[in-house]
């Protein structure tokens, strides 16, 4: 990984060896992301005329770049080098706030909110609706979000944790269909409503993006989701 956005224009030949092998010359500007993503681009159109996407290595030497995944190689050597430079990058992404930590913006990307001017970024659900509140103990934005019920929290989730919030509304709310458990709230990669019993009981179902109106004919919730009505068991056919 590279600091910061790269870039250099000049007179290049632009070798790439692998599934599109070629060999260009001309003026273009090359770019380096953060993420080793190396895009060469020429007068014409928007798609660049070489690339190679998030690189496992880049070496900038001397006027040259070369980036290397796998039996991939791309290698753009400058004869006349018009300038070089390095800048700042972050993501872009819907005005949310200002920064309380520095003087930059915090925009909101689809499962993130990050500032254009420091390090500071904040995973969120992708379904959150990200709100005009702020946080009473650190002023950071809220965001609101369904999950059995609505819930607003704090961006930072060491200051207020959306699982905890669930979890204090619906551990034990509900019993578990496959044993005399109750259900958990529970981060096993997603959010889930898994059995207290587990490993003898491994019951467990992910808590759907909606709220509660009812209990299915199943016994458990019943969920008024985007989607429609839904059960907590996205497969119980009592809910359809």
């Amino acid at each position: 990984m590279h600091d910061g956005l790269r870039v250099m224009a000049g007179e290049c030949t632009t070798v790439f060896e692998g599934s599109r092998e070629r060999e260009q010359r001309g003026n273009v500007l090359v770019i380096l992301k953060p993420d080793n993503t190396v895009l060469v681009h020429d007068a014409e159109g928007y798609q660049p005329v070489a690339w190679l996407t998030r690189a496992e290595s880049v070496v900038v030497d001397d006027g040259t770049v070369t980036a290397r995944d796998g039996d991939e190689l791309l290698r753009v050597v400058a004869h006349d080098e018009h300038g070089s430079a390095r800048y700042p990058t972050s993501s872009a992404g819907v005005p949310v706030a200002d920064c309380p930590d520095c003087p930059g913006t915090l925009v909101r990307a689809r499962s993130t909110v990050d500032c254009t001017a420091c390090d500071a970024s904040y995973g969120i659900p992708t379904d959150a609706e990200v709100t005009a509140g702020r946080c009473s103990d650190c002023r950071l934005p809220t965001f609101r979000v369904e999950r059995g019920r609505p819930f607003e929290c704090c961006l930072d989730r060491a200051c207020e944790s959306m699982d905890d919030a669930v979890a204090d509304a619906f551990d034990r709310e509900w019993g578990c269909p496959h044993c005399d458990g109750d259900l958990l709230i529970l981060r096993r990669g997603g959010l889930l409503a898994g059995c207290e019993r587990y490993p003898d009981c491994d019951t467990g179902f992910a808590m759907p993006a909606g709220v509660v109106v009812g209990e299915c004919a199943c016994g458990l919730p019943l969920f008024e989701t985007a989607g429609g009505r839904r059960c907590l068991d996205s497969t119980c056919a009592a809910s359809e």
